[in-house]
């Protein structure tokens, strides 16, 4: 099986989906941050290890605890996702953090702050085209 075959994207869908499923509702772990989405997830093409790649909003020491939660909680995980996902080997999971979502939204707000800035400046020399005449 290659590893961007139709049936491993399947699978790494339907154990994204299953995850934070699982991770939102399931999970009474209080380390766990309720901020927290899994936004991929890459299952070995021999099904026997899956690294899931979870988001976390919050500081330095939420997202440690989120992760440590998640670790000892990845028995039942994977007990859970053996029971609703129909696969031969159920991949043993290892969580990664993501911060791809964070780093999205500084650059947002970094695109936002030279935009107001470049509009403060059309004023700015508008202002200044109607001074002159």
């Amino acid at each position: 099986m290659k590893k961007n075959s139709i049936k491993n994207v399947r699978i790494n869908s339907e154990v994204r989906k299953e995850l934070a499923e699982l991770i939102r509702s399931g999970i009474k772990d209080p380390r766990v941050s309720l901020l927290t989405s899994v936004t991929e997830v890459e299952v070995a093409p021999d099904l026997k290890t899956a690294k899931v790649y979870v988001s976390i909003l919050g500081d330095d020491e939420k997202k440690k605890s989120t992760l440590a939660g998640l670790k000892s909680a990845m028995p039942f995980l994977r007990s859970q996702l053996a029971k609703t996902v129909n696969l031969r080997i159920t991949p043993e999971l290892r969580f990664v953090l993501d911060t791809s979502i964070e780093y999205g939204m500084h650059m947002s707000e970094l695109i936002e702050q030279v935009s107001d800035k470049g509009n403060q400046n059309e004023d700015v020399s508008s202002e200044n085209e109607g001074t002159e005449e």
